[in-house]
This record gives structure tokens, sequence and C-alpha cells, in this order.
């Protein structure tokens, strides 16, 4: 079952949801009609279970990157850095799951759109605390607040993923996440 939910997700990555047919899936995840059907339901039940996974998966990525046990400016780095990673080369022009759900999908489908905000929501926390351990720390700029920072970040981080389709230099988009971060910090 992860299997065929990791071989659909990157069918879903790659085309879309509504670009993506039954075809393509029972190929990708190696299932007949009869035992897609009888595992996932329907094709809107393994796209959920498939953005699940994506969400899973980037939540336990960033729990990483900002361990409330990492000193909180490293952490928010890591954090950076990694978007910065993700987004350059092969990995930008293939885009972000959840950056193409959310245009494709969240207006119009009430189940994706709340996994989308909830994704979102939880970056916000993760950042917003690490922010916060930051500025216990003296380590914020005066007047930054850290929940305030933490929306301006994470829409930086997702907007990165959005440029990224184009391929923009790595170094280019590293120098300005350093910029960004460098104007909360003291």
């Amino acid at each position: 079952m992860d299997a065929a939910v990791e071989r659909a997700m990157g069918v879903f990555w790659s085309r879309g949801y509504h670009a993506t047919a039954l075809p393509d899936l029972l190929r990708a995840t190696k299932l007949s009609r009869g035992s897609l059907y009888a595992a996932f339901g329907d094709k809107h039940s393994l796209f959920l279970r498939a953005l699940d996974r994506y969400i899973a998966d980037a939540m336990a990525r960033m729990n990483i990157e900002l361990d409330p046990r990492r000193e909180p400016i490293e952490g928010l780095r890591v954090y950076l850095a990694g978007y910065v990673e993700r987004t350059s080369g092969a990995n930008g022009r293939r885009g972000c799951l959840l950056v193409a759900t959310a245009m494709e999908l969240a207006g119009r489908d009430a189940e994706v759109g709340r996994r989308v905000a909830g994704f979102f929501k939880a970056m916000e926390a993760r950042v917003a605390d690490a922010l916060s351990r930051a500025k216990a720390a003296s380590r914020l700029a005066d007047g930054v607040e850290p929940m305030s920072a933490a929306k301006i970040l994470v829409c930086f981080v997702e907007g990165l993923r959005v440029v990224g389709k184009t391929a923009p230099a790595r170094g280019t988009s590293q120098a300005t996440a350093d910029a960004l971060l460098d104007r909360f910090i003291r």
C-alpha cells in the first residue's frame, strides 16, 4: 500500500490531479482497476492519501530542520537552505506537489483546501516557534514579532517553490534567503 501511494504521488506530482487518468495510476501503482478501487476507493481518495504522504514527509523534514534542540537561527538557516536546495536545478523544475495542488484544487475542493491550509498553518507554527526561541535568546532584531516574521518566511519559501520552476541560480536563491533572514536577526 505504501509503495502504491508513493508511486501514485509521483504521478500526481508530475501531471497534476486533473491531468492524471486512471490508466496512469494503474501503470504507476502496478495494481489492477479492481485492486486500486478496493484499496483506495477512487482517484480522489488515492490523491488525498498521496497528498497526506507528501505533507507527512515535509513535516518530518521540517521537524528535523527546526528541531528545538538546535540553536534557533541555525535551524532557520538549515530550513531555508533546504528550500533553496529543493527549488534549484531539476528539483526546482519539478516543483512542489503542495503548491501545485493549492493552485489547482484548494479553492474548489474543501478537503484539499483543509489539508493545504493545515500544512501552511503547521509550517508557520514551527517557524514561529524557532523565531520565538530566537527572541527569548535576544537574537531577533528590535520590533520583529515571531508570528509575523513566520508568515513572511512561509510566503517566501512557497514563493521559492514557484520561482524554482524557472530554474534560478542556486546562489541567487540562497543569497536572497540569507538576506531575508538577516533582516529579522541581530
